[in-house]
């Protein structure tokens, strides 16, 4: 088939590389422009359009879908798109403009968590499955039919970016089966069952950790905002990124919420149940540490977090 594919960041890098290695023909990769990153704010190509050029793919790059995009899409005739992450929504006319319309690789196990930050929102709700599906677009939002989904029980101890990165790699092979599958006239899809929730991007104020809250409530929102838009708290009025974060073993005496207890090897931190152990930061200003040397440093009476 003659197949267009969206996708921006880096999560969406793998199922282009596993689509290149078909014998379809990708006759173009749609990708968000260039962006300024780094201190010196250098426009730099998204992931997705330095995969394309390294596969030597041809390049559209576009801030939305918009007529302009659209135009140029259709004039490529193209047989099946196939979005991962782009960043933006596709809407008539160019839903309907390939043969066999568009499908979507998310990472929830629809109807769970649509939106653009499923991943995220399901590590803090605490779920016990995560998992991908590949889906039909349609003009509501992550509704359409599921073409095939991938599942497995969810650790306490990985980040929203590692799960995100397992996800891509494994999305990536349940994304190209579905599309031989089309290709193939055998897909088959099927309605979503259940009632949905949403995952709509986060803020920085969504990282912010709530000491009042369990351990595992807080432990879960590290996961979840971790590396976006990141874990932090506030210790004498000034902020502090939470870069890594895990349950405390062998605690004696117990901490009030929000109580910080600096010890020879360790930094711990209190909460509606057991303590959490701090074990890097990051506090405003200053590169990142190692929690036990940042504890040394504070004064005598900073031992609250906020």
């Amino acid at each position: 088939m003659r197949i267009v594919f969206a996708g921006t960041p880096a999560a969406a890098v793998p199922s282009l590389e596993r689509l290149a290695a078909t014998g379809h023909d990708i006759v173009a990769v749609v990708t968000r422009p260039d962006a300024p990153l780094g201190r010196k704010r250098a426009l730099t190509p998204s992931p997705v359009a330095q995969a394309a050029e390294r596969l030597g793919l041809p390049v559209i790059r576009a801030a939305r879908l918009d007529a302009e995009a659209t135009t140029a899409i259709t004039a490529l005739a193209p047989d099946l798109g196939v979005i991962v992450a782009y960043g933006g929504l596709v809407r008539e006319p160019l839903l309907s403009a390939p043969a066999n319309g568009w499908i979507n690789l998310h990472f929830s196990l629809l109807p769970a968590w649509r939106g653009a930050a499923p991943v995220q929102h399901s590590l803090i709700a605490g779920d016990a499955e995560i998992g991908a599906a590949v889906f039909r677009l349609v003009p509501e939002l992550d509704a359409g039919d599921v073409y095939g989904e991938l599942r497995r029980p969810a650790d306490e101890v990985s980040t929203a970016g590692e799960v995100l990165e397992q996800l891509a790699h494994e999305g990536g092979v349940l994304l190209a089966e579905v599309v031989d599958a089309i290709g193939a006239g055998t897909a088959r899809a099927t309605p979503q069952s259940g009632e949905p929730s949403f995952a709509p991007k986060l803020t920085i104020h969504d990282g912010r950790l709530d000491w009042t809250a369990p351990a595992h409530e807080v432990l879960a929102r590290y996961r979840g905002v971790t590396p976006e838009p990141g874990a932090w708290t506030t210790v004498g009025g000034d902020r502090v990124k939470v870069l890594e974060a895990r349950p405390a073993d062998g605690v004696g005496e117990p901490l009030r919420p929000g109580e910080l207890r600096v010890e020879r090897r360790r930094v711990l931190a209190g909460t509606a149940t057991d303590p959490v152990e701090l074990v890097r930061v990051q506090p405003a200003g200053k590169a990142a540490m190692a929690a036990a040397d940042w504890g040394r440093g504070l004064p005598a009476g900073s031992r609250e977090l906020g």
